[in-house]
């Protein structure tokens, strides 16, 4: 803040923006804006991150630039309609590329500015790259403040009874629901503060996708699955959802019908506020509209696991239950093999896995029967599953996938029973009745019959040959018998409970 003896001084600020690439409801912004006269806004291109990525052609690369792009201009539309910024060269998104902390550091002091603030993360290694920013920063004379912007209830917020955090979901949801008022769904105006962005440096220009040393994606992988991108691509999603909420309790679990947001790759990046849409769960969830109501609570579980990841760091590389780290998973590469390039014999098993390479999109019941298959059929370690998620997800966040793969495994928090084992037949019967997502993504199987899709294999030689299949060939064989797995799968951790 600046100090009354220096108000006659031009104040100045800079917002960094990581995984909020937005200008609409944003903390940071808003509270830069609201306590300084000038405020710039920045994002890096961090290459701790980007040199890290198995390829120059990644989906989340491409989402990241066009929204930036997309930020960028909106910030100039924004300053704009301010008349402060009349006569001026205008405001706009202040771009580097380079490891994030020296960049920031550096970008502040050729600014002049006081302040960094920025919104904050909860991951280990963010947590990490922030502190060593605060430090470096203090060291020049410039402060560093971070705002929560990316859940709607963090750290210690939500509580047990005796001060602990919860490592069951249910008992939180209901405490997290009682202390969802309006103030924490309020959002943030930035707009009335406008006038105090910042024009742009002198020479200011964005980096191209070549300037990172990326290319753009395959097209082809995004054609069966469009994903509009920055704050224009959000809204357009919430707005298609919105008359789909009501239904959405039911029509979520089907991967061949329009159940859910798509939104899951905009709020990992922050290019719709996460108040924004709780807001519209809450006012419909208080009318008694269960799909509301449901999509509320997977909100929930966003701010939960994101609250274990804060108080249970070390759940990336161990089980959250501690004694499941004497689980003693299989080591099998043709079995590996199969699962990441959808090759398992199980239809819905496979459709999903294709999916996944083909978009960086997964259904989230299928990311249940796929993790499920991986860990309880297969018998391989969680952690390979979950880093596998984390090469291919477009929406990949590490409190979600590490918590929802504990989950399935049953090695994580809540009450997530061992013996629970995902039937990938069963599950498939159910959620993909007609075989549209399997047949859309396994076009090998188009001609099997409804009552085969789920399982070919179970299929006579002469139903075979009557849709021209030949398994082994067309189609796998299936990698292992489910009934058999499963047995294994309970004495796998039976094992450790009698230890």
């Amino acid at each position: 803040m600046p100090t009354a003896a220096s108000s006659a001084l031009v104040s100045s600020a800079l917002v960094w923006l990581r995984r909020d690439l937005r200008c609409d409801d944003h903390a940071a912004l808003y509270h830069a804006l609201r306590r300084y006269q000038k405020v710039y806004c920045a994002f890096v291109f961090d290459t701790d991150i980007l040199d890290a990525l198995p390829s120059r052609e990644d989906r989340r690369v491409d989402f990241i630039h066009a929204s930036v792009l997309e930020l960028h201009q909106c910030l100039q539309a924004l300053a704009a309609q301010s008349v402060a910024q009349v006569g001026q060269t205008g405001a706009g998104l202040i771009v580097r590329h380079g490891a994030a902390v020296p960049c920031i550091v550096q970008l502040a002091q050729d600014l002049g500015v006081q302040v960094v603030l920025t919104n904050r993360d909860y991951e280990p290694a963010a947590i990490a790259r922030d502190q060593q920013a605060a430090a470096a920063l203090q060291a020049v004379g410039i402060g560093f403040s971070d705002y929560k912007d990316q859940v709607l209830l963090e750290k210690n917020e939500v509580l047990t009874q005796q001060g602990q955090p919860y490592s069951v979901f249910t008992p939180y949801k209901r405490n997290w629901l009682q202390k969802l008022d309006a103030f924490q769904l309020k959002p943030y105006p930035v707009q009335c503060y406008a006038h105090h962005l910042a024009a742009l440096p002198a020479g200011e220009r964005l980096p191209s996708l070549q300037d990172l040393g990326f290319h753009p994606s395959n097209p082809s992988n995004l054609s069966s699955l469009p994903l509009p991108t920055g704050m224009s691509g959000a809204q357009q999603l919430l707005h298609d959802f919105a008359p789909r909420l009501a239904a959405y309790r039911e029509a979520r679990d089907y991967p061949g019908r329009k159940g859910v947001s798509y939104l899951s790759v905009h709020l990992r990046f922050g290019t719709v506020s996460i108040r924004q849409v709780a807001a519209l769960a809450a006012r419909q969830a208080a009318t008694g509209c269960e799909g509301a109501q449901t999509w509320l609570s997977e909100l929930a579980w966003r701010d939960f696991y994101c609250m274990i990841l804060w108080h249970h760091p070390q759940v990336v590389t161990q089980c959250f239950k501690p004694e499941y780290d004497a689980v003693q998973w299989d080591d099998a590469p043709a079995l590996w093999q199969a699962w990441c390039e959808g090759r398992t014999g199980y239809p819905l098993v496979d459709a999903a896995m294709r999916q996944l390479l083909h978009t960086g999109y997964m259904h989230n019941r299928l990311r249940m029967v796929v993790t499920s298959f991986l860990t309880k059929d297969l018998g391989i370690d969680w952690r390979r599953g979950e880093r596998f998620f984390a090469q291919h997800l477009n929406d990949f966040d590490l409190a979600a996938n590490n918590g929802g793969w504990q989950w399935a495994a049953s090695t994580g928090c809540d009450a997530q029973p061992y013996f629970r084992i995902f039937n990938p037949i069963t599950q498939s019967k159910k959620f993909d009745p007609e075989g549209r997502f399997i047949r859309r993504y396994l076009p090998e199987l188009a001609q099997v019959p409804d009552k085969h899709l789920h399982f070919p294999a179970a299929m006579k030689p002469a139903e075979l040959a009557a849709c021209g299949l030949r398994l082994g060939v067309d189609y796998p064989l299936p990698v292992v018998d489910h009934a058999s797995a499963r047995q294994r799968s309970l004495w796998r951790f039976a094992c450790v409970q009698t230890n």
